[in-house]
């Protein structure tokens, strides 16, 4: 985003700027029009109040209306901007002078009092122009004033001289110029120094909001009586894109919360219970806060994905772990690759009977096993940090499905594949999607049906609520029972004889290292795990 900054220009270096000036000078021309207008009225109705026109009442007849007719021409003028802004005051100002002076000279002269309405287009001209025009404008007026003197004691030389009130003008014409000019520069800086200010201003209030829709955290604002004024993109995605987010009740939009806010108005101080607005979207945990110090002020609604706090505990979980098993497993092999060569030397033996070989294979499976449940937790601690990236799925499950076919002697229709859309993207470590999915179809593998009926189904899409990436793992098997999900990824539960129970843990474990979720869909024709990923258009690059 680009800043609008400038160096401020000094109202003295610089012609008045015609974007701000048009409105005054069709004040001035305003002027200009009523003045003429109210002579020719008076003039019309018979009302003419002496001094006016009291020496040649036909030229001031006819100046008024030549007056009034240069004003409806520069309205005309003015409304079409042309010819330039500088031009228009020079002409209007120099018009003024000509008519306002005929004017003072049909009326008796500077004795008639008229030589002050000059006073208003040599201020107005000194306002919209520059120091030195204003200059010429007070200089233009005065030796029109002093011209008129000097004609008239010409035409009558036993008349009243009227040399002093001429100079008193003319030296008023000069100082209205001098201190307009000097109001009109402070008034001009103060008009620049504002719209610096709107403009930083402007540039602060995008700025603000880009920085707020941009944010992996959601906002809500919430006013007095319940409504959403203010809801970024975060927010919106997590609350799984309800239709309409401003100046809705929040009870539309996001019932759940609706409810949080509510609790949080009769009790600030109690911690707000966690929100899942849709089943495959990972909890948020709503944070309030005050807008005003009214009891019925607007509140501040944060919503934080408790899948991004759960991969931070989840990465010092893992760093403990880390420290614990290696030194428990040092500890545990040592016996455990004693007892299990003692057993292999017993095995040896040829004196052995049916029953103590069935004590000793006991011996070396459980010890076995032992092992395999060490290198698991070993695998899980050691493992790298993940590393996601955004890839289009299809690909990358066409391998996987051919690879994992090839491994376990499967037939073609034995795992089928289904992405829609066929360019759906997800952001994801490649390794570590290989590895869940690896363990979840294994398991799908000992819990689908046997020989013809075998199936395993790969189904990728988006959520119809938020549009969020998932992908389903099922299998045409029995499926699980209510207690069985609820324990099922608990490290060390397992179903299976000889299974280590680590499977489905370590899958849970990997997806929020990456900001995802599984969780069991029960459903009536078999077991489905769902992967749901996190949302690419939420992740800055």
């Amino acid at each position: 985003m680009e800043t609008a900054t400038s160096a401020p220009l000094s109202a003295a270096a610089r012609p008045a700027d015609p974007r701000n000036t048009w409105k005054p000078l069709s004040l001035l021309n305003a002027y200009r029009g009523l003045v003429a207008g109210g002579s020719l009225i008076l003039l019309l109705t018979g009302h003419l109040f002496a001094p006016l026109g009291l020496e040649d009442p036909g030229l001031f007849a006819a100046t008024a209306f030549f007056y009034l007719l240069y004003a409806l021409v520069a309205a005309l003028m003015i409304r079409a901007r042309e010819p330039d802004f500088p031009l228009q005051v020079a002409a209007g100002v120099g018009v003024d002078v000509l008519s306002l002076t005929l004017l003072m000279h049909a009326s008796g002269g500077v004795n008639s009092g008229l030589g002050m309405l000059l006073l208003v287009p040599v201020a107005g001209g000194a306002m919209l122009e520059r120091p030195r025009t204003a200059l010429v404008f007070a200089a233009l007026a005065t030796v029109a004033v002093l011209g008129e003197q000097v004609f008239r004691f010409q035409q009558a030389p036993g008349g009243l001289p009227g040399f002093a009130h001429a100079g008193l003008l003319g030296a008023t014409y000069f100082t209205a110029a001098a201190v307009v000019t000097v109001l009109a520069r402070r008034i001009r800086e103060s008009e620049e120094l504002a719209h610096r200010r709107g403009v930083d201003l402007a540039n602060m209030a995008e700025l603000t909001d880009h920085i707020i829709q941009r944010m992996q955290t959601g906002i809500v604002v919430v006013d007095e009586d319940d409504r959403v004024r203010f809801m970024n993109e975060a927010a919106w995605s997590m609350l799984g894109m309800p239709p309409g987010r401003a100046k809705k009740p929040l009870a539309q939009v996001a019932p759940e919360l609706a409810e949080r806010v509510a609790a949080w108005r009769e009790h600030p101080d109690a911690t707000p219970a966690p929100i899942q607005p849709t089943r495959d979207h990972a909890a948020l945990q709503p944070r309030m806060a005050r807008i005003s110090r009214g009891e019925r002020s607007g509140v501040l609604v944060f919503l934080e994905d408790t899948a991004a706090t759960a991969q931070q505990a989840q990465q010092l979980k893992l760093a403990s772990l880390g420290r614990l098993t290696a030194s428990i497993a040092h500890e545990i092999r040592n016996p455990l690759g004693a007892i299990s060569h003692a057993g292999q030397l017993l095995g040896e033996s040829p004196n052995l009977d049916e029953h103590d070989a069935r004590l000793i294979r006991i011996i070396r499976d459980q010890s076995r096993r032992m092992n395999d449940i060490v290198e698991s937790v070993l695998s899980l601690s050691r493992r790298d940090r993940a590393s996601p990236e955004v890839f289009p799925l299809r690909p990358f499950l066409e391998d996987f499905a051919a690879e994992f076919r090839r491994h376990h002697g499967l037939g073609t229709g034995t795992l089928a594949l289904e992405v829609d859309p066929p360019d759906l993207q997800v952001r994801f470590d490649r390794g570590q999607l290989h590895q869940i999915l690896t363990n979840l179809c294994e398991n799908a593998l000992r819990h689908a049906g046997t020989g013809d009926t075998l199936r395993v189904e790969l189904v990728a899409g988006l959520t119809p609520e938020a549009r969020r990436p998932f992908l389903d793992v099922r299998d045409n098997g029995p499926g699980l029972d209510a207690d069985t999900v609820e324990h099922v990824f608990e490290p060390f539960f397992t179903t299976a004889a000889g299974g280590t129970g680590l499977g489905l843990y370590i899958s849970r474990e990997l997806a929020e290292a990456n900001q995802a979720h599984i969780n069991y869909i029960a459903g009536p024709g078999g077991g489905c795990f769902r992967i749901s990923f996190q949302d690419p258009r939420r992740h800055i690059g």
